[in-house]
């Protein structure tokens, strides 16, 4: 999630006192002696946390009576998931290996590998088409490729070795496999 939005609520909320001052105005105080009698809270402590609350958009203070407003969380949400929607996948890309695409890497890199076959196939075919076919590449040249796409560049060439993306010998590899673009 990069949206600055989502990560300052994120941020917001990663505060235990305003966490569960947030949840008491959900599940129906809406005092802040409420609150505080529901969070085992000073009445202090959970005025000021109510009072951040506001300030970060979660919350509403209306003729004294404090209420949630969790449109501001679906709001991040939306904006956080329509950019990670619009992530850059290569041209030409179906839809289904988009959205593996758009799943498993931010901005460029791979956040995890798939642990189905099916989809950690499409992402290692997708780093493999950094090389070249016909290339031969010295490990040091290999490891700063995969290092680009993570930081486990080590598993990540096990991982195109063991799919059959990449062969080597014992000084070089090479592209063995995966889509070419024509």
């Amino acid at each position: 999630m990069s949206d600055p939005d989502a990560l300052r609520l994120l941020g917001l909320l990663s505060a235990p006192d305003r966490l569960r001052a947030l949840s008491a105005l959900v599940l129906g105080a809406a005092t802040g002696e409420e609150v505080a009698a529901r969070t085992g809270m000073t009445g202090k402590e959970a005025l000021q946390a109510l009072e951040r609350l506001e300030r970060g958009g979660v919350a509403v203070r209306e003729e004294g009576r404090w209420r949630p407003r969790p449109e501001t969380l679906r709001e991040a949400v939306s904006r956080a998931s329509a950019a990670r929607a619009e992530e850059p996948v290569p041209e030409g890309t179906g839809a289904e290996e988009a959205a593996v695409l758009r799943s498993f890497l931010r901005e460029g890199r791979i956040t995890a590998l798939p642990v189905q076959r099916s989809k950690r196939l499409l992402v290692l075919d997708h780093v493999a088409r950094a090389f070249e076919p016909g290339v031969r590449y010295r490990e040091p040249e290999v490891k700063a490729v995969l290092r680009a796409f993570h930081s486990d560049h080590a598993a990540l060439r096990r991982a195109l070795v063991d799919e059959g993306f990449l062969d080597r010998d014992s000084t070089r590899y090479w592209r063995c496999g995966g889509t070419v673009d024509l």
